[in-house]
C-alpha cells in the first residue's frame, strides 16, 4: 500500500497575494482521492517530532529561536512566512511525516509525503520557505537508529538544494545530488557531491537525458540502502521561479525514471513535493498529483 503523510496542519494561513500556494497541500489529496488514485486509508497523520529528534539535525540556538519565536526581522525576512507557533508546529508534523515515510519506504518499496521537500534550511538558520529540513532530519533519524548505513538525496526541485548540502558536507554517510537551475536561487551554492546546473529553459529531452546518463551510475557508485527523492515540480514552464521548461509529461517521465531505477534496484524510495508556484493552480496541482499516479503505478 503507498502510505502518505498529510494533517490539516500542513496547510498554514498566509496573508493575501503571498506567493506562495499554500492551498496545494488541501487540492493534491482532494485530487487524488477524486479521481480514485487513493483512499482515505492510505493518509496517515504524522506526529509532531520530538525535540531530540530535532537537534540530530539543527543546531540548539537555532532551535531555541524557533521555540521561543526569538528570530530576527532579517530571519525571519529570509524564510519568508509570517512567524507564529503554529508555523514551528506545522514544520516538526511534516518533518516527522517525511521520518515515518522513510520507514513506510523500507516496507512497502515507496512513501510519500504531501509537503516536505524544506531543502533550503540549514544546521543554523531557515530560508526560502524551509524552517526544518526534513530529508536531512528524516537521514540522521536512520543513521541514529542504525536502520540506513548510505543514503541517496535526489534533489530534482528547480532550486539547488543548498541547506542538504551543508547539513551533510562532512558526512559521507549522505551522498546529495542536485540537479536545478543553474541560475535560479539559491545564487550562492553550497556544493553537493554531486550539482548539476541547467541553462534557462532546458526542455524534456536534455533535462531527461542528463538525469538517465546521471541516476545509474551514481546508484552504482554510492551503493545507497535508502533514497530520499525531492520531486519538486518548479521544474515545469508555466512556474514563476522555475526558469526552465519542462512540459507536464516530462515532468511525470522524470518522476517515472526515477522511481522505476530505484524499484530495478530495490531501493526504498521516501518522496517529498518541494516547490511548484505556477500561476494556474490546476498546473500545480497535475503535476504534484502525477508523482503520486506513478508511484501507484511503478510499486503497486
Amino acid at each position: 500500500m503507498l502510505k502518505i503523510a498529510f494533517s490539516p496542519i500542513y496547510k498554514y494561513e498566509l496573508p493575501e497575494k503571498h506567493r506562495f500556494p499554500m492551498i496545494k497541500y488541501e487540492l493534491i489529496p482532494e485530487q487524488l482521492l477524486y479521481e480514485g488514485t487513493v483512499s482515505e486509508d492510505q493518509f496517515f497523520h504524522p506526529d509532531p517530532l520530538t525535540e531530540e529528534e530535532i537537534l540530530w539535525t539543527h543546531d540548539a540556538a537555532y532551535w531555541e529561536k524557533l521555540k521561543t519565536q526569538t528570530l530576527s526581522k532579517k530571519e525571519i525576512r529570509a524564510i519568508g512566512f509570517p512567524m507564529s507557533e503554529n508555523l514551528i508546529h506545522r514544520g516538526r508534523h511534516i518533518a516527522n511525516g517525511t521520518v515515518q515515510c522513510a520507514l513506510y519506504a523500507r516496507k512497502y518499496g515507496v512513501a510519500m509525503n504531501v509537503a516536505g521537500g524544506t531543502h533550503h534550511s540549514f544546521t543554523h538558520k531557515g530560508e526560502g520557505f524551509c524552517v526544518f529540513n526534513d530529508i536531512a532530519i528524516a537521514s540522521n533519524y536512520l543513521l541514529h537508529h542504525g536502520i540506513a548505513k548510505k543514503i541517496l538525496v535526489v534533489d530534482l526541485d528547480v532550486h539547488q538544494g543548498n541547506g542538504t548540502a551543508q547539513i551533510f558536507q562532512h558526512d559521507d554517510r549522505v551522498f546529495t545530488f542536485s540537479m536545478h537551475g543553474e541560475k535560479n536561487y539559491p545564487h550562492r551554492k553550497v556544493p553537493s557531491n554531486l550539482d548539476i546546473g541547467l541553462p534557462d529553459k532546458t526542455e524534456d529531452g536534455p533535462y531527461l537525458k542528463a538525469l538517465r546518463e546521471t541516476l545509474p551510475r551514481l546508484i552504482d557508485e554510492v551503493q545507497p540502502d535508502q533514497v530520499f527523492y525531492l520531486s519538486g515540480v518548479d521544474v515545469i514552464y508555466s512556474d514563476k521561479l522555475g526558469r526552465l521548461s519542462l512540459s507536464l509529461q516530462g515532468c511525470r517521465e522524470r518522476d517515472e525514471f526515477v522511481l522505476k531505477t530505484c524499484k530495478a534496484n530495490n531501493l526504498p524510495v521516501a518522496i517529498s513535493m518541494g516547490g511548484g508556484y505556477s500561476e494556474r493552480l490546476a498546473h500545480i496541482v497535475e503535476a504534484h498529483a502525477n508523482t503520486f499516479r506513478v508511484a501507484e503505478e511503478v510499486f503497486f
